[in-house]
């Protein structure tokens, strides 16, 4: 079965499953499985503060069209306190429009976690200028920032709800009633729909309320490809979907797997409580805080930031990714046609 979108069509991928970014953790070799089977890899924006970014972005795209000639994509965090995100947004796509086979297979550009606007610099218009096929969606975790992204002529949005993994809006705002939002104030505009999907049920589900695809972050942490250390994936299978909060992070709101580090972060009221808690941040603070971040690639899942979302509860096995996007596309197919039968 192949499922045939506004999203499919438009990014050349044969299923409607998309990697959701997951720095600043590495992802290259998940993107390239992903990519594979048939959905589209995304590398990661990897690391907090920028050190070697753009050095590590430049090889993490080689290696992708030196194993695999399929689409892919790359992210970029927009965020206040992301320093190396003007220069990312300014050389990458000049690297990109340098390397016919680069430029050829990558499609995707995904911003988040700040504004939508940073990736139009003169080199992002060059590049699509240049003949680049690559299309630009911003992650909007809230109706508002949704209306921000219309404003400022994305391609598409990753619409992502509360239950998501990782950073989030202070709205909380499920998926389900999100995805209906803004499906409602923006009908015409490519929806990825992301927070809560790991089954063929929410593929389905996704699907019938007019996104054209689903993004999957903790799904794919749990897969036998992905960098991830062994014990941040042996963490999935055992989980409920209450073992996850949503705390105060780097760039703000973030849902985290309940250990020692998330018990000592609160929940912030506010954007602008957040900014004047930046503020007050010495660098010192600001570098203290990113090491918890890091400490998930040596396997301490007790002190680090160990980002999961509530889709943790439905995933009781780490599979391999083709397995993983094979199953969730033939249960969606037997749902919708299920679902069909249902109309006279």
């Amino acid at each position: 079965m192949v499922f045939e979108t506004n999203i499919t069509k438009m990014l050349g991928i044969k299923h409607p499953i998309v990697a959701a970014p997951m720095g600043p953790f590495y992802t290259t070799k998940l993107a390239v499985a992903v990519s594979e089977a048939g959905g589209l890899g995304v590398i990661s924006h990897t690391n907090m503060y920028g050190k070697d970014s753009f050095k590590q972005m430049k090889e993490d795209m080689t290696y992708i069209v030196e194993h695999t000639d399929k689409p892919f994509g790359f992210n970029i965090r927009t965020g206040r306190m992301q320093l190396d995100a003007q220069n990312l947004c300014r050389n990458v796509p000049k690297f990109i429009m340098n390397n016919p086979k680069i430029k050829e297979q990558c499609v995707y550009v995904i911003t988040s976690a700040g504004s939508s606007k940073l990736i139009y610099t003169k080199p992002f218009q060059r590049l699509r200028e240049s003949g680049s096929n690559i299309k630009h969606f911003h992650v909007a975790p809230a109706l508002w920032l949704a209306d921000k992204c219309v404003a400022t002529g994305v391609d598409g949005m990753v619409i992502t709800g509360g239950e998501g993994g990782g950073h989030q809006s202070y709205e909380k705002v499920s998926s389900l009633v999100l995805l209906q939002q803004v499906r409602q104030k923006h009908p015409d505009m490519p929806i990825i729909a992301c927070g809560g999907f790991a089954t063929g049920e929410g593929l389905a589900a996704a699907l019938s309320m007019g996104a054209g695809a689903i993004a999957m972050g903790s799904r794919f942490i749990a897969s036998k490809e992905s960098e991830f250390h062994p014990d941040y994936k042996d963490i999935v299978p055992p989980a409920r979907a209450q073992d996850t909060v949503l705390v105060t992070g780097f760039l703000g709101p973030i849902r985290l797997w309940k250990n020692k580090y998330a018990a000592h972060h609160g929940l912030v009221a506010s954007k602008e409580e957040k900014m004047a808690e930046e503020q007050g941040l010495s660098l010192q603070q600001v570098l203290e805080e990113g090491k918890y971040y890091e400490m998930i690639y040596d396997g301490n899942m007790d002190d680090g930031a160990v980002l999961l979302g509530q889709s943790i509860g439905i995933m009781k096995s780490i599979r391999s990714v083709s397995e993983i996007i094979n199953t969730i596309v033939s249960d969606a197919e037997k749902c919708l046609k299920h679902a069909n039968t249902l109309i006279n």
